[in-house]
């Protein structure tokens, strides 16, 4: 417990000061380094052929996202199609099977990782460094970039007077340059934290070379291997990425649970403290950046205590509940660090929608497995970085609305009403959820031989709707077991990635460009007073009940039932 404690505070730590330099980055404050980043970020705005002075409104900005997302997908699914003949490949790994190219491409495009491919074994040095690393640092810096811009729009100052051009208009409202944002995050805040990261973990062992894996002979003549190739790589560098970028995809198939991608209890620390570190610096930002603290700490007093809520079930779950002991639930199970450290990295993995693992969740005590689940599905206990941001927006303007309808005022927030067009888009988000994970579940259950469960029961329904809440809440992680690497589920999961992505990202922007264009009227006595205890309880109420509402049904066939059905026995 001492040990959970401790990497908390660190997180939370080393986010605040860094959350008061992101602010600065995104608001274009002078610093003393902008000799260093302006001598590399203008070679970038001329080869973009860009101005990175001149704002956007949330078209260009929608669209200049979309296009690039297109243009880096193109790119991607090329070196992993024809990677056997580039260079950088000392293992001569063949090329990638088309659909399972395209799965692992939508999936590191949309910062989910989700893996149905071992990485040591199917990915040279050239596809992990370009395809792989090289989106884990972009991918969820665009994300973040969405999320600032949404934030642009909110807290836009819209004119109040009649005659005012701008007003009913949200494509005139500015907010910011897409190309010029995602530059300065990833050169100015990743690029630096991924170069630290990189060395502290390259310290406690993590492999960090281009050279090929040196032949080893078993000890063990029983084994039948006369020798034993021991996969290397730069595998630090994806490790720092894949942590701090809430991305999670593993240079080696069992991911953090393998000894050289996580040798120490250092680097363990290390690697939880970046999952949760970025995601917490983003929230902090929120303050500093709109200069509405108390809206700030809002949102992080709501994320705080669902995540304290999720981390404490979780540890008594796995570690010392009644079925915590039990031999059945040791199988596959990570024992190096303990179970609290496994309880502990399985439940901020699945709030921070990250999806690194140090231990199968497919060997998780049932309710654990479930409340990782429920953590994937609300999205938003820090969540992806700029993902889970926009989702907690998506709950505030519904708890906004609800709140009006129980106190019979029009609802609105900051002074601009929401009223029925940005309804329509919200209840657009919320169905689009239960509609495709339920969907694509029973379909895949009723099918016979699309499944591919490891196990028949109660738990192979868990194995399956795991699987798409892993990809529609851009985690990535999934109960292992499943047989996944099948045209089916390659072709299935890349269609919930990206409608668990692109929409996500880009309403809740059209929803603030259409609040910010509103004339915004003076608050009052009357105002709905968003920033209050009072409110953040009925935000997280709101949470709750949509979950709990949308997919108990289907938490009660998968974890809820293969817990009863372990006690059992």
């Amino acid at each position: 417990m001492t040990e959970i404690l401790a990497i908390l505070a660190a997180s939370l730590l080393l986010a605040w000061p860094l959350g008061l330099y992101l602010a600065r980055v995104m608001r274009g404050t002078p610093m003393k380094v902008d000799v260093l980043f302006h001598w590399i970020e203008k070679p970038l705005y001329k080869v973009l052929g860009i101005d990175p002075s001149r704002s956007m409104s949330w078209r260009g900005y929608a669209l200049a996202f979309v296009l690039s997302n297109v243009v880096i997908a193109v790119l991607t699914q090329a070196v992993f199609m024809t990677q056997a003949w580039l260079p950088l490949n000392p293992d001569q790994i063949p090329n990638m099977r088309w659909d399972t190219a395209l799965h692992t491409m939508i999936s590191f495009l949309t910062n989910t990782n989700q893996q149905h491919y071992s990485g040591q074994a199917q990915l040279s040095y050239f596809s992990q460094m370009t395809g792989i690393t090289g989106l884990q640092v972009v991918t969820p810096m665009m994300g973040l970039a969405l999320a600032v811009a949404t934030l642009r729009a909110l807290f836009s100052h819209a004119p109040t007077t009649a005659t005012a051009p701008a007003a009913g208009d949200e494509r005139q409202v500015a907010v910011g340059n897409y190309y010029a944002d995602v530059v300065r995050l990833c050169v100015r805040f990743m690029l630096p934290l991924c170069l630290l990261w990189t060395l502290l973990l390259t310290s406690q062992g993590v492999p960090s070379t281009l050279a090929g894996g040196p032949q080893a002979t078993p000890i063990d003549a029983s084994a039948g291997m006369a020798q034993q190739k021991l996969p290397l790589g730069p595998v630090a560098a994806m490790v720092a990425a894949k942590q701090l970028g809430a991305n999670g995809g593993g240079w080696y198939g069992p991911n953090s649970s393998f000894p050289l991608e996580n040798p120490t209890p250092v680097s363990n620390m290390l690697e939880v403290i970046g999952i949760l570190m970025v995601p917490m610096a983003v929230i902090f930002m929120i303050g500093a950046f709109t200069g509405r603290r108390r809206f700030g700490a809002l949102v992080f007093s709501c994320m705080l205590g669902m995540s304290l809520l999720s981390i404490g079930a979780t540890v008594w779950s796995e570690g010392h509940s009644a079925s915590a002991a039990t031999p059945l639930l040791m199988e596959g199970k990570e024992v190096r660090f303990g179970a609290d450290a496994t309880a502990l990295w399985a439940a901020v993995t699945t709030q921070v929608s990250n999806g690194s693992v140090s231990g199968m969740h497919d060997s998780l005590s049932p309710l654990s497995g479930g409340l990782a689940m429920v953590n994937m599905l609300v999205s938003a206990i820090w969540g992806g970085i700029g993902c889970g941001l926009q989702q907690f927006i998506v709950y505030l303007l519904l708890g906004v609305f609800l709140a009006g309808l129980m106190t019979g005022r029009t609802p609105e927030l900051f002074g601009r009403k929401l009223e029925t067009p940005q309804v329509r888009l919200l209840a657009l988000l919320v169905l689009l959820q239960p509609i495709t994970l339920l969907l694509f579940t029973a379909i895949t259950l009723a099918v016979p031989g699309l499944a591919g469960t490891s196990n028949p029961g109660f738990h192979g329904i868990s194995q399956v709707f795991y699987e798409y809440v892993s990809a529609y809440a851009n985690n990535g992680s999934g109960f292992e077991g499943l047989g996944d690497a099948t045209p089916w589920w390659n072709l299935s999961c890349s269609l919930v990635l990206l409608l668990g992505r692109f929409p996500l990202l880009i309403i809740p922007l059209v929803v603030a460009a259409q609040l910010a264009a509103k004339r915004q009227a003076p608050e009052s006595a009357g105002s709905l007073q968003i920033e209050t205890p009072t409110f953040a309880l009925t935000l997280v109420s709101v949470i709750v009940i949509l979950t709990v509402l949308q997919f108990m049904p289907a938490l009660v066939l998968g974890p809820i039932a293969d817990h009863l059905s372990l006690g059992l026995h």
